[in-house]
């Protein structure tokens, strides 16, 4: 039941936007719970490199004192990797591709890692 509600509010996310290519709901130590990605990227990889973006944002805030962590993002050549909070055990990732309108992609898995915190 809770991983259908999880399912609903990823594809919602995903139907905003054709910039965006996915998305998951992962645990804080890498675990995938919900995700709606492309065949050829593995949910555990996902998992695992975000739980390590995640610990070493975390890291970096708390060091330089800048609060708690909100958002981490990475930006590559043809796309974005974006992390955001979704309470305090889960991790909303989604990947978008380069040329995105990338105000409205944050400000909608801001709104996204909302209801992903309220589910969980």
């Amino acid at each position: 039941m809770r991983e259908q509600l999880l399912i609903s509010v990823l594809s919602d996310l995903n139907s905003t936007t054709t910039d965006i290519v996915a998305s998951a709901v992962i645990s804080t130590d890498g675990l995938p719970i919900a995700t709606l990605m492309p065949s050829h990227l593995d949910a555990d990889r996902v998992g695992a490199m975000s739980a390590t973006l995640l610990a070493l944002g975390n890291r970096a805030v708390q060091e330089l004192a800048c609060g708690e962590l909100d958002q981490v993002m990475v930006k590559g050549k043809t796309g974005y990797i974006l992390l955001s909070q979704a309470g305090n055990n889960a991790v909303l990732a989604l990947m978008a591709k380069e040329g995105g309108k990338l105000g409205l992609i944050l400000l909608d898995a801001k709104r996204s890692a909302k209801h992903i915190a309220d589910i969980l």
